[in-house]
């Protein structure tokens, strides 16, 4: 597989990934939500970018995550030419252009979202904004496919940690960027053998 064809990889995830996101932020206010089945909804919610919404710690956390994924995203994108310019498997570069993409669309809500959007907590936001949330590098990350396929399920008290607690399967709520991410990385760990195969 050519470069040319793993960024169209890369820019076909990313304009899913921002449409969607657009259309959440102009169409919804912060925690609305659509049952589109009992097992699915469109549930909008926010975060900092870190899995499971959890955060860094500090006035610099923000700032910090947001260089970090800058600096991985640089990495990910010389593996993703170096695997291309060594004629690696189309296993390997498919894969390397889902997490780039990912990574890369996650990246555009936490550097320039808190610059274009106003609010979303109590009206639907508007587009470029006079009147911004948040500035360059603190953007929030916009997510909203939830799957709770098992809902709050009485877990029994003998079970470890979570025994007599509700119990819910799948809990997170992600976007299309993550779910790119996932699928890449899904394909390496699956697919291993034929990702990494050495030419003969």
């Amino acid at each position: 597989m050519n470069l040319k064809k793993a960024y169209f990889i890369v820019f076909l995830v990313l304009l899913v990934d921002q449409l969607s996101k657009i259309y959440i932020k102009t169409h919804f206010e912060l925690h609305d939500e659509v049952n589109v089945f009992s097992w699915f909804k469109i549930l909008f919610i926010e975060n900092e970018g870190m899995a499971w919404g959890a955060e860094i710690p500090g006035s610099y956390g923000k700032i910090t995550l947001t260089l970090f994924r800058i600096i991985a995203v640089g990495g990910i994108g010389y593996w993703l030419w170096d695997a291309v310019k060594k004629q690696s498997s189309k296993v390997l570069i498919v894969a390397i252009s889902l997490i780039l993409a990912g990574a890369f669309g996650n990246i555009i809500d936490s550097v320039f979202y808190g610059l274009i959007f106003d609010d979303s907590s109590y009206n639907v936001a508007t587009i470029f904004s006079d009147k911004p949330y948040g500035t360059v590098f603190y953007g929030k990350v916009v997510d909203m496919f939830y799957f709770p396929i098992i809902k709050d399920y009485p877990m029994p008290e003998w079970v470890p940690v979570i025994g007599g607690k509700p119990f819910t399967f799948f809990n997170a709520i992600f976007n299309v960027a993550d779910f790119a991410i996932s699928v890449g990385v899904g394909i390496l760990i699956v697919f291993n053998k034929r990702a990494f195969a050495l030419k003969e």
